[in-house]
C-alpha cells in the first residue's frame, strides 16, 4: 500500500514512530517537517491530500495538535475524506461507513502507541459499501 504521511511540529515524534513501524510493509512518502520549532499545517497537509485526490496514494496520514486543522485543510481536496480520529473505534467507522481516505491524529491527546494502533485499525478496515456508499456520494 502507498501512504503519504504529514504532520506539523506537534507531530515529528509521532510521524517518525508511525513510518518506523510501518515502513517495512508499506511504501511511505513523507510530506511532513522535522522541525518542533512552530509551522503551518496546511503546508503539509495539502501535499498529502494532492497525492490521494491524484490517486498516487491509497492512504493519508496526518499529525498535528488537535487533528483539526490538517482535517480542515485536507478535506479542501475533491476526493478527499478526512477524518479526526482519537481511538481505533472511531478510525475503523471513519472506514467502514465513510470510506475516509486520510486519517487525522491529534497527537496533543493520544500516545504515540494508540497512536499507531489506530492508523493500523484505519488501514486494514474496509469501506462497508452498501447504504453507506449512497451517503458518501452525497458529500
Amino acid at each position: 500500500m502507498n501512504i503519504s504521511i504529514g504532520n506539523d511540529h506537534a507531530g515529528v515524534d509521532y510521524k517518525n514512530y508511525i513510518i518506523e513501524s510501518l515502513n517495512d510493509k508499506h511504501d511511505i512518502n513523507n510530506h511532513g517537517t522535522d522541525i518542533e520549532s512552530s509551522v503551518d499545517y496546511p503546508d503539509f497537509a495539502h501535499p498529502v491530500a494532492k497525492d490521494v485526490d491524484n490517486n498516487k496514494s491509497d492512504i493519508g496520514i496526518l499529525v498535528c495538535g488537535s487533528g483539526n486543522g490538517v482535517a480542515m485543510a485536507a478535506n479542501k481536496h475533491k476526493k478527499v475524506r478526512a477524518a479526526v480520529c482519537w481511538n481505533e473505534e472511531l478510525a475503523v467507522l471513519a472506514k467502514q461507513h465513510n470510506n475516509a481516505n486520510i486519517i487525522c491524529i491529534p497527537a496533543r491527546f493520544i500516545s504515540k502507541e494508540e497512536a499507531l494502533q489506530i492508523v493500523k485499525s484505519f488501514i486494514k478496515t474496509a469501506f462497508e459499501g452498501g447504504r453507506h456508499e449512497r451517503r458518501v456520494n452525497k458529500i
